[in-house]
């Protein structure tokens, strides 16, 4: 990889992007640090202390697909483009610390919100407001076409790592590489059907609770009450304060939030039904195809959240492959807890295609 100078000019272009907030950065950069996590011969970027950003300055829409897209964009809009991924429930802030370094790498960085969450809208007052898994990766594709971006490193994790595995696996051609927390993911409602003992079938408490009316309704009236709960579940050591989860809840009072959130786990155990124009895609995931991208995947040593041990899901990347854990308490938030070391992970596996 091709490490651009601190020169002037990307001064410049990091400052029409971050403008007070790239200051800071590099204030922050200055520090000679090694991190606890990093790993003998991967790249070493600046230090940057986990929520040293406040945001991302101004965001940008597009229309892509069915939906008018919200996102973040950082770096030379001609370096080479790096989609990060957010999951549920959470969103771009998850990426506010890694972005900045892979901007300053050279990186063109787009973070775009999920359907459902932010300021991305459906177009149409009819579209059908579909969490299913592979609709998402397809919002992510047309936001590539609309962008004019034809190949792109993909890293992200929850249903961002969802959506980066079913683009790697089914569009090999537009990933470059990956990085996806909790490694492979993709699933189907068939491959649902099958019981997991009780202590696993617990920690989807509440895929089964939306499943009920009662479930939709209590999520729609107390979506950042719920929110909050599962960010302390899914990263039990990770101290965030207020003014860091209020930040992503905000993303949470999209009109579509609540009826995707509930359709993508009702879908999951097929209790409801996809759109019939992604049936095709569905059939292929439900095959549980190998990813053969360049990729890193990624597990912090605290995560409280449902995820599949790495050995399970080795053998589902037949390109070159490398699992990393994440030590220090590293919840499932993985990017916004150790940005250091997701970001790292990007910049080592773009090295690699």
């Amino acid at each position: 990889m091709d490490t651009i100078p601190m020169s002037e000019d990307i001064d410049q272009r990091r400052r029409r992007f971050f403008g007070i907030a790239a200051m800071t950065i590099a204030a922050a950069q200055l520090g000679i640090i090694k991190p606890a996590d990093a790993q003998p011969g991967k790249s070493k970027l600046p230090l940057i202390k986990p929520q040293a950003n406040p945001s991302f300055g101004s965001l940008k829409q597009i229309d892509a697909g069915v939906l008018s897209v919200g996102y973040a964009e950082a770096g030379p809009s001609d370096g080479p483009a790096v989609i990060l991924l957010h999951g549920w429930p959470y969103d771009i802030h998850s990426f506010v610390d890694v972005a900045p370094m892979l901007a300053s790498e050279g990186h063109r960085v787009i973070v775009p919100y999920l359907r459902g969450y932010g300021s991305t809208r459906f177009l149409s007052s009819e579209a059908v407001r579909n969490g299913q898994p592979s609709a998402v990766a397809v919002d992510i594709i047309d936001l590539m076409n609309a962008l004019k971006i034809e190949k792109a490193t993909l890293a992200g994790f929850d249903w961002g790592a969802r959506t980066a595995n079913i683009i790697a696996a089914l569009w090999p051609e537009r990933c470059k590489g990956m990085v996806s927390v909790s490694g492979y993911l993709i699933g189907s409602p068939e491959s649902e059907k099958a019981p997991l003992p009780p202590k696993a079938e617990l920690a989807w408490w509440y895929q089964f609770y939306f499943a009920t009316e009662r479930g939709r309704a209590g999520y729609e009236k107390y979506t950042r009450d719920f929110a909050k709960l599962i960010w302390q579940l899914a990263s039990p050591k990770w101290k965030f304060d207020d003014a860091t989860f209020d930040r992503s809840a905000a993303a949470l009072d999209n009109p579509d939030h609540v009826a995707i959130a509930v359709h993508n786990y009702r879908w999951r155990l097929g209790l409801a039904d996809g759109e019939r124009k992604f049936d095709d895609l569905d059939k292929k995931l439900a095959l549980s195809p190998v990813i053969n991208v360049p990729t890193i995947t990624m597990e912090g040593d605290a995560n409280g959240a449902p995820h599949p041990q790495a050995a399970a899901y080795a053998k589902k990347f037949t390109g070159r492959y490398e699992h990393r854990t994440i030590e220090g308490g590293i919840g499932h938030n993985l990017p916004q807890e150790a940005p250091q070391a997701f970001a790292e992970a990007i910049v080592d596996v773009v090295a690699q295609a």
